[in-house]
């Protein structure tokens, strides 16, 4: 098998991996990503825009509060203060990177509310293209760094261990299908989201939760895996990923309805439409459950700036919709995965050698329910530290091959072969599981079933079908940590919880 020797290898080239690269002078970074320019990564497409108390009247405490209440009591009280002390900074260094933020016409930033804020504090880049402007401006400066490679149409398979330090990464060159041994100093995960292991997602084809599976199949410790978060607002086409409609749009006045144009979030909480995603999301659910159509109507908003939401835009053109005159309909889609990869306050895993930033990690600071546009801050701002902590250092012996163990869960013999194949019936029967059972409202039974049925489908999977192996044993885990979560807390509804009710309308 081939083998190449490198520094920091980067695994993933969204805005957190792309951020870490940037931020680690003194080290040769390799980032593995399937594509360039990098365009199947979650953060290209967030719309919304990114969190930060850059406003009059606002502050790092005001954005800390209402991030630990969004959080549902479940938020490293740490963490959160971090993230919001360091959001101006984080601005002020994407501006340097190359970021350009939409302002007003007396040249300043441009603000916006989102739901659970209590100020407008969400910048946008590009109008509703925020994460795209972001993810660009970023790959535009690393490729400008001559210590940072990209490795285009490199897969990683399986993390590998020395001892016990993670030492790299098993992949396969595509499209080959060659096998690489990618032997490292520091491995980065930076792999983003799992909302394909759902029927119904606004993530890219690519966020399966791969990187997480590798993790958790190496022995790193992995938290807050039931906390899933729903966009109360996805357009309801059918496609897959399910094209996002902004919150940004409720924020700039736009309303729910059901298909009578009773306004039904009024009664639900007094923030309506802004209420937090959880809330709103079932409450939409609750309604399609009862068999109401619902419609986002944002007629008043589309209609009077022609310029606005372009993204929104487009995308409901491309299914018919001319949302200035007609509502949008909206159905709830798997969105956020608030748990991951358990870190420290810089990155740091469990295991030797392993760091982990954005959504693939879990940092604490999202808590039970993501505060909206707090996920490209999140990327950026640990990101940042993450790579401020990848100190140069000399170069640690690693041993011969034949003391890097590949980690798939199973012994894997070195000349055999390595699947990326999905078998496509355990696939489709995979996320209809976890739809139907760890979705937006979970029971007992529901989640012992699903997981019953999970426990199943791995029958018969084999060792060289990693891909497959490895998203089956993540939705076990993820199965697992629900059925001992048994009260409710933000996004994890337990319909069979008797103070469900009373603490989330």
């Amino acid at each position: 098998m081939h083998r190449d020797d490198v520094d920091v290898l980067v695994v993933g080239a969204g805005l957190a991996g792309l951020t870490a690269a940037l931020s680690a002078p003194g080290r040769r970074i390799t980032v593995l990503c399937p594509e360039l320019p990098p365009a199947e990564v979650a953060s290209a497409l967030a719309q919304g825009g990114i969190a930060a108390a850059v406003g009059e009247g606002d502050s790092p405490a005001l954005h800390a509060a209402d991030t630990l209440a969004a959080g549902a009591g479940a938020c490293s009280a740490a963490a959160v203060d971090i993230l919001c002390a360091e959001a101006v900074p984080a601005i002020h260094w994407l501006e340097g990177q190359g970021a350009s933020f939409d302002r007003t016409a007396d040249g300043r930033w441009a603000l916006h509310r989102e739901a659970a804020h209590g100020r407008a504090r969400v910048l946008h880049a590009g109008g509703d293209a925020t994460g795209a402007a972001l993810s660009a401006a970023l790959y535009r400066a690393a490729r400008k760094v001559p210590t940072i490679e990209f490795r285009p149409g490199c897969v990683a398979v399986a993390l590998e261990r020395h001892g016990a330090a993670v030492a790299g990464v098993l992949a396969l060159e595509m499209p080959s299908g060659r096998p690489l041994r990618l032997v490292a100093r520091d491995t980065v995960l930076a792999t983003g989201g799992l909302g394909q292991l759902y029927l119904h997602t606004t993530n890219p084809l690519t966020a399966c939760g791969d990187g997480l599976a590798m993790a958790l199949a190496a022995g790193a410790r992995c938290d807050g895996l039931e906390f899933v978060q729903f966009h109360p607002t996805a357009l309801a086409c059918g496609d897959n990923p399910t094209p996002l409609i902004t919150e940004a749009l409720r924020g700039a006045g736009a309303v729910l309805v059901n298909a009578q144009g009773e306004r039904f979030m009024l009664t639900v909480h007094p923030d309506a439409e802004l209420a937090p995603r959880d809330v709103v999301a079932r409450e939409i659910w609750r309604q399609t459950q009862r068999g109401h159509r619902i419609y986002l109507d944002a007629r008043a908003v589309l209609g009077a700036d022609a310029s606005a939401f372009p993204s929104v835009r487009a995308a409901c053109v491309k299914h018919g919709i001319d949302a200035r005159h007609e509502r949008i309909p909206v159905v709830p889609a798997a969105h956020y995965h608030m748990g991951g990869v358990g870190v420290d306050l810089v990155g740091r895993s469990s295991l030797e050698r392993l760091w982990a930033c954005g959504e693939v990690a879990h940092t604490g600071v999202h808590g039970a329910n993501r505060l909206a546009s707090n996920s490209l801050l999140e990327a950026v701002v640990f990101g940042r530290r993450l790579g401020a902590a990848l100190a140069p250092s000399g170069r640690q012996p690693h041993g011969d091959e034949s003391s890097v163990v590949p980690v798939t869960g199973d012994a894997q013999d070195e000349g055999s072969a390595i699947s990326l194949a999905v078998d496509g019936r355990r696939w489709v029967e995979l996320r209809r599981l976890m739809w139907e059972h760890l979705g937006i409202a979970r029971s007992g039974a529901g989640l012992e079933s699903g997981h019953a049925q999970i426990v199943a489908l791995e029958t018969g999977v084999t060792a060289d079908q990693v891909r497959l192996r490895g998203r089956l044993r993540l939705a076990r885990a993820m199965f697992a940590s629900a059925l001992a979560r048994h009260e409710s807390c933000g996004a994890h509804y337990r319909t069979d919880d008797p103070g469900a009710g009373a603490r989330s309308p």
